[in-house]
């Protein structure tokens, strides 16, 4: 398993979620699936994606783990899979690193450290797709409510 192009972003100082994105590769391994993620930096780590209902897209959590091929690849980019920070443990500054750590089925757990990169913000995703910027706290609840 190999991770490229892994950055992090949150919305603004003191956000209370942010996301990160990236491409994971299979490098010839068996099959896999992505089960999970988790980081002491949130409270809770969900894998995230965007589904069209009415005409809007809405973020939902995705359920069900996630299948990786061999020679295959996921790939988490803005308005699509990425992997959603709920309940930060700490404002995310620009170029500060967040530990996440992949569970995978076969592969067992990878930790990666992601750069937090506030640039991107309104850049470009992984694979050079951009899509809708919702970064953390852009008017969507992603179930912390106000309070958190």
């Amino acid at each position: 398993m190999e991770v490229h192009e892994a950055y992090a972003i949150s919305a603004m100082p003191g956000a209370r979620s942010g996301a990160a994105f990236m491409i994971i590769h299979n490098h010839g391994g068996p099959d896999d699936r992505l089960l999970a993620a988790r980081s002491p930096a949130a409270e809770r780590v969900e894998i995230h994606t965007h589904v069209m209902e009415d005409g809007i897209a809405r973020m939902t959590r995705v359920e069900e783990p996630l299948p990786l091929p061999a020679d295959g690849e996921i790939v988490m980019e803005r308005g699509g899979l990425h992997v959603m920070f709920l309940g930060l443990t700490e404002s995310w500054e620009d170029g500060d690193i967040v530990p996440l750590t992949l569970v995978f089925e076969k592969a067992g757990e990878i930790t990666i450290d992601v750069p937090v990169d506030l640039d991107r913000l309104d850049g470009e995703a992984p694979g050079g797709a951009s899509g809708m910027d919702h970064g953390a706290g852009h008017g969507m609840d992603h179930g912390m409510g106000q309070g958190g």
